[in-house]
């Protein structure tokens, strides 16, 4: 095993988890397109080298999805909308220091 240190300021996780209808998931609530609305928002400011947007598997809490991490932070949102992608990236860029973008 190799240990690194993350070249990332912060590392946002979406929940895109799928029960496949079973039980309340976060896909439910449009995971992905938040998580892909994300990515491309961080990639346009120019965030990639500090900001990285992951998809993760279930968090445990899809009763609360869709749900956004960031880490190391330790800030989560929970039913999150594509609508909520603006004020997600407002706290990411007071947290890399570029709130102006």
């Amino acid at each position: 095993m190799k240990h690194r240190d993350t070249p990332y300021t912060c590392h946002v996780f979406v929940c895109v988890n799928d029960r496949k209808g079973e039980r309340q998931s976060c896909a439910d609530g449009v995971g992905t397109a938040i998580k892909d609305l994300l990515k491309q928002k961080v990639e346009e400011r120019g965030w990639k080298p500090q900001v990285r947007v992951s998809q993760s598997g279930c968090l445990g809490v899809c009763s609360s999805g869709p749900n956004v991490m960031i880490y190391p932070q330790k800030i989560w949102f929970g039913a999150v909308t594509v609508d909520d992608a603006e004020a997600i990236l407002a706290r990411v860029g007071e947290l890399i220091g570029r709130a102006d973008q």
